[in-house]
């Protein structure tokens, strides 16, 4: 197994599945499907999904509404994927932890190390919600924060393309795929990976960031695994 404990970060647009807004169930139940097979080959998994197929920060202060309110507002957006996402899990058999930047009673206990690292020796899954719990952090800075914390092995930024590549794949047909990429080739190269951020307190902390399809049933095992399915960011 190339990685014993990773932080998944997942996009909250991809739970829309064929949907214009919201959570689609069979897009839900696939996820929880491959974190489960992931699960039971060892792998320590824990979980930061975004909120944008609900309310997006950035979009509300585009649309004249206070920022703070905005980011706020987002941040209550992952809390919601998150509880669907665990409470798909559990029916799934498998036990969860779900703690948040934001503390919620009676949903979730405020993260912290400690909790975060206790659950996940227990062999539960733990997700993550509410971002950094302050405005103007994304969800990605927010995973790439908690994966510092739980002292995982990488990040694992499932998205519905199947590495990073010289240009959107989906816009360009010509554009190649990275296999591996180096922070500062990523950022030379202006690759929008993960915001800078993010990207910044990867590179300080030595922490890969593996980019690969979530939406292809059965990739999270292959990259635990090993397989070359996406593209690989370190040092």
């Amino acid at each position: 197994m190339k990685y014993k404990r990773v932080l998944l970060k997942l996009s909250g647009e991809s739970l829309m599945g064929g949907q214009s807004y919201g959570i689609d169930p069979k897009m839900l139940e696939q996820y929880a499907t491959d974190i489960r097979q992931a699960v039971e080959h060892g792998v320590e998994v824990a979980i930061v999904i975004g909120g944008g197929n609900i309310f997006r920060g950035l979009s509300g202060a585009a649309g004249g509404m206070d920022r703070v309110q905005g980011d706020y507002m987002g941040m209550l957006a992952t809390m919601i994927n998150s509880l669907a996402l665990q409470a798909e899990l559990e029916r799934q058999g498998l036990r969860t932890e779900l703690l948040g930047g934001l503390t919620i009673e009676p949903i979730c206990k405020g993260m912290s190390r400690r909790r975060a690292q206790e659950a996940l020796a227990e062999g539960r899954v733990v997700i993550i919600g509410g971002g950094t719990g302050n405005p103007y952090f994304t969800t990605d800075t927010a995973s790439t924060l908690r994966a510092i914390e739980i002292q995982a092995d990488a990040i694992l930024k499932g998205t519905r393309v199947d590495g990073v590549y010289t240009a959107d794949p989906e816009k360009n047909p010509t554009a190649t795929k990275y296999q591996t990429l180096s922070y500062s080739e990523a950022l030379e190269k202006k690759l929008k990976i993960m915001d800078l951020t993010a990207f910044a307190l990867a590179e300080d902390n030595n922490l890969p960031i593996y980019v690969f399809d979530m939406n292809r049933a059965g990739n999270l095992l292959r990259v635990v695994e090993g397989e070359p399915v996406g593209t690989i960011v370190s040092r």
